[in-house]
């Protein structure tokens, strides 16, 4: 992973395809409809094969590739920035 979990969460990776994983980010708040499992969203995919990062679209879906450099611990979701945000985070 490029990145490392935030504090009290952790990552989980399961078999999405035949040379594509799922890279699930776990922890936080627990559910109390679902007998206590803790929250869990996709974080990304990764092509085994071709060594490269997806962001998600959904959980069953991958998107476009993500550069490592720009996949955060939270998601590796692309930040979508107006020009004026943008000039605040540079």
């Amino acid at each position: 992973m490029p990145v490392k979990a935030p504090k009290g969460y952790h990552y989980e990776i399961t078999e999405h395809k035949r040379n594509v994983a799922a890279i699930w980010l776990c922890g936080g708040p627990t559910y109390l409809y679902k007998g206590g499992e803790s929250a869990r969203t996709i974080h990304s995919f990764y092509n085994y094969k071709k060594k490269v990062w997806y962001s998600p679209i959904n959980s069953k879906k991958a998107g476009e590739e993500v550069h490592p450099s720009n996949i955060r611990p939270y998601t590796s979701m692309p930040l979508n920035l107006n020009p004026l945000m943008a000039a605040f985070l540079a």
